[in-house]
């Protein structure tokens, strides 16, 4: 597969795992919280995809401007990462710039909350680079010369927790522990690439269920000091679901705009794992773990 002609591939993806670790054989990155993408840079070549194959080119104009940095045919994987004034990744303005439509929208947003691309790893240039061990592409990698819109990974070596440490003083997503001798594996879920995510853990009062009568699963609605956070799913066979048909009552407890949820009285809670909250304080990638009753 020649993966500069074809470009229909996703990248290496990776495992996860609860705690970090030290190890001789791996190195130690940040985990920056942004869009997984592969970018195609030649001279008549800008593409940006996401990891599913979605063109992102025309979603991130300002982007361009990293090719003045290169003379070769190249692919860069990374993230696209949209900094705040504290120059940490926010993701909740990077959603806004995912969901934009209108081109002047874009192209104002591109000029006055740019992105830019945090690249980790290089697939191509001028040949393929699939084969090489990490450290080697990174050697390749750090020949390039970093600009306003193209930023490279540090990486440790050995020292994984006390990176970890250090990104959980800096509320940051998380780090990720590559094998040095790893080879990139495109299409592949690799355990040679492990992430290790800075969660959170609280419990949550549940104030409503909607039942999907033709799916396995159900939603939980939560609110912390009745503020609404956000929902979760968990599989019916979980007996919270027939204890919550049993407390249904006939009113709102708070307003969320969905239909068809079903109002229970307050008196379960959830313990919810979740990555961090957004600035309108709902509950990001939230995970049920267990209930219990007030």
């Amino acid at each position: 597969m020649n993966i500069w002609q074809d470009k229909n591939f996703e990248p290496m993806l990776l495992n996860e795992i609860d705690k970090p670790f030290d190890s001789d054989d791996y190195i130690y990155e940040i985990k920056y919280d942004g869009i997984r993408a592969l970018i195609f840079i030649g001279p008549n070549t800008f593409i940006i995809k996401s990891r599913n194959n979605k063109d992102l080119t025309n979603l991130f104009p300002e982007l361009i401007k990293i090719k003045k940095n290169f003379t070769n045919n190249t692919i860069l994987d990374g993230e696209i990462v949209l900094f705040d004034n504290d120059n940490k990744p926010s993701f909740s303005k990077l959603q806004t710039r995912m969901h934009l439509k209108n081109e002047l929208k874009i192209k104002y947003e591109s000029i006055n909350n740019p992105v830019c691309f945090v690249t980790f790893d290089i697939l191509y240039d001028n040949k393929s680079l699939l084969k090489h061990d990490l450290l080697k592409r990174k050697e390749i990698l750090n020949k390039i010369s970093d600009n306003d819109y193209l930023i490279k990974t540090k990486y440790i070596n050995k020292e994984g927790i006390k990176l970890f440490d250090l990104v959980k003083k800096e509320r940051l997503e998380g780090i990720v522990a590559k094998r040095k001798d790893s080879i990139y594996e495109i299409n592949t879920r690799s355990n040679n690439w492990i992430k290790i995510k800075n969660t959170h853990n609280d419990n949550f009062t549940i104030i409503g269920f909607k039942d999907v009568p033709t799916n396995y699963v159900f939603t939980i609605y939560l609110v912390d000091n009745n503020n609404y956070v956000g929902k979760a799913s968990l599989a019916k066979r979980n007996k919270l679901y027939q204890e919550l048909k049993e407390i249904i009552i006939n009113k709102k407890i708070i307003s969320i705009n969905e239909d068809n949820i079903t109002y229970v009285k307050p008196i379960y809670n959830a313990n919810i794992t979740y990555l961090e909250k957004t600035n309108n304080n709902h509950l990001r990638h939230p995970v049920f773990n267990y209930y219990d009753k007030e």
